[in-house]
């Protein structure tokens, strides 16, 4: 069965969880979070998660903390995929986002770019 995209709300918690680096409980993340979500939201979206094996949790006393389970760079970077390939002209949404990139961003997107392997950057070698 294919995992469906995650809401904004499961973006939201993994990005915290990513933040902390660490298990964090439920009152701490919805503290951390915007907009101050219930405890039951929060849990509901953390239940969710579980279930897809993103996030991992333990007993401690009486409640559950939560920690990251996943590389949040492949969950981000999928997402954005994602929404690239809805696109009817990707290469203008792609225009579009680099020129909403900060100095620094883009900085780090051309180190990024001028990384890539011959294969995948365009420079040499077959093309497809």
């Amino acid at each position: 069965m294919a995992r469906r995209p995650l809401g904004r709300l499961e973006a939201e918690v993994l990005a915290v969880l990513a933040a902390a680096g660490a298990y964090i409980s439920t009152v701490d993340l919805c503290e951390r979070m915007i907009g101050a979500p219930t405890r039951s939201t929060v849990n509901t979206i953390l239940n969710r998660l579980l279930d897809k094996g993103m996030v991992q949790r333990v007993r401690v006393g009486r409640q559950y903390e939560y920690r990251l389970a996943v590389d949040e760079a492949d969950v981000v970077a999928g997402r954005m995929h994602e929404h690239l390939r809805l696109a009817s002209d990707q290469q203008y949404v792609l225009s579009r986002f680099v020129e909403t990139l900060s100095g620094e961003q883009a900085r780090m997107l051309r180190v990024v770019l001028d990384d890539l392997p011959p294969s995948l950057s365009g420079k040499g070698g077959e093309h497809p």
